[in-house]
């Protein structure tokens, strides 16, 4: 099983598309141009202080409202590992997915975590928070490939033996 350890950063219920990249942002020509916006309507400052690795830990529905791809890309680009919630708006999952962001959903992790702590993901597993631990289900055969490959474009290009 993978697994990795990263510092929380801590968001609530409802976290919308809006709030992960702007509209006005939108006209950016790449999402390397687009990552320092986001998350600026809730707390501006939030992009500059993630680092490699970091998670997020949200609350119900993150992802929510329209579909936009660059949502899931931006919050990639800004070099967050997973992103743990409550729950997930069904589009912004598989536009993860696609884009190779892992996705996990737990419902009590949100409730006991505090913005700084450390987590150890176990990848379809659990993640271990203080020595807690707070299972996850397992994602199928078919996602993780994708996921392992950063990608669905990546993923069919591997199956298909073109190089990029």
């Amino acid at each position: 099983m993978e697994q990795f350890t990263g510092r929380v950063w801590v968001l609530g219920d409802d976290i919308d598309t809006d709030i992960i990249i702007p509209t006005e942002y939108l006209a950016l020509k790449t999402i390397e141009d687009m990552k320092q916006y986001g998350f600026s309507p809730l707390r501006p400052e939030l992009a500059g202080q993630i680092q490699p690795g970091d998670i997020i830990v949200a609350g119900k529905n993150f992802g929510c409202g329209s579909s936009r791809e660059q949502a899931p890309e931006v919050v990639k680009a800004l070099g967050i590992r997973c992103v743990i919630a409550k729950s997930f708006a069904r589009i912004f999952f598989r536009n993860s997915i696609n884009n190779g962001l892992l996705l996990i959903e737990q419902p009590d992790l949100h409730d006991h975590v505090k913005e700084g702590d450390t987590i150890t993901v176990t990848v379809n597993q659990d993640v271990d928070h203080n020595g807690e631990k707070y299972p996850i289900a397992s994602l199928p055969d078919n996602l993780v490939e994708i996921l392992n490959a950063g990608g669905l474009v990546k993923a069919m290009q591997k199956r298909n033996g073109i190089h990029e």
